[in-house]
């Protein structure tokens, strides 16, 4: 399994997973049409799939463009998400394979919006599981609560994501990294990997590299609303519950100017 990063916008990622035996790939949040199926020509990848996060303009707003490119190709999005050219709704344990050799897990992670879809993909190989996140999950953040709750992200993010094998790759929607490690660095001054991922991630960003991804074990690290359920991060937002801890680690984080 090969997954290729492909900048869309200004800051928005869509990706590539390969299938690499069959050629076959699936394409997560196709913005740009033209640029992913370009980066699909280059490697020699044949297009099947479309994994929609949620429906979001800079998320699905190419994917009827990508369907009149790829006659037949197959849209996916949550089945309550309204996704723009939605072939075939997906609800929590869908499953879909690639290739033969790649599986693809739907797990329901709602909050920014009610029906955003997270693809864990797992391949026959040994290599580390991946999962696509959308913009529920940022490397240290997550994504702000449009449709949902507090209590819907703790879930989202601490129970259904968190309980991912720990070395599963996570490539989300957006290169927010630095901004936001520097943000939890003002939540966790002591953390010395905050500090660590922050230099690393503020070099790759210089050189114009991506900072994607990290992993599931890292997050429990490094990112504040993954360590909402932590006593230690509830003491210093003044709180006494995961749920109130992710409320209000939001609420600082929407009014941070940093």
């Amino acid at each position: 399994m090969k997954i290729l990063h492909i900048p869309c916008l200004e800051d928005n990622y869509a990706y590539l997973i390969l299938d690499e035996r069959s050629g076959e790939a699936a394409v997560v949040d196709p913005v740009e049409p033209e640029k992913v199926l370009q980066v699909a020509k280059e490697v020699g990848a044949d297009v099947k799939l479309v994994l929609t996060t949620h429906h979001h303009w800079d998320h699905a707003g190419g994917n009827d463009k990508i369907r009149q490119m790829v006659p037949g190709i197959k849209v996916f999005g949550g089945s309550i998400d309204n996704v723009r050219g939605c072939t075939n709704k997906l609800e929590n344990g869908d499953r879909l394979s690639l290739g033969g050799g790649v599986e693809i897990l739907a797990l329901h992670t709602p909050c920014h919006t009610k029906g955003h879809i997270s693809y864990f993909v797992s391949s026959k190989d040994e290599e580390p599981p991946a999962v696509f996140t959308g913009d529920t999950l940022f490397i240290a953040g997550c994504g702000k609560f449009f449709e949902g709750t507090a209590d819907q992200m703790y879930q989202s993010l601490c129970i259904t994501l968190g309980s991912l094998p720990k070395p599963t790759r996570v490539y989300c929607g957006h290169e927010y990294t630095v901004k936001n490690l520097q943000f939890a660095a003002t939540v966790e001054p002591e953390n010395v990997k905050i500090k660590e991922k922050l230099s690393w991630a503020s070099n790759q960003r210089r050189a114009k590299l991506p900072t994607i991804p990290s992993t599931i074990g890292e997050e429990h690290d490094i990112n504040p609303f993954m360590r909402a359920d932590l006593p230690e991060i509830q003491a210093k937002v003044g709180c006494s519950s995961p749920a109130e801890t992710m409320k209000e680690i939001r609420r600082l984080k929407d009014t941070w100017r940093g």
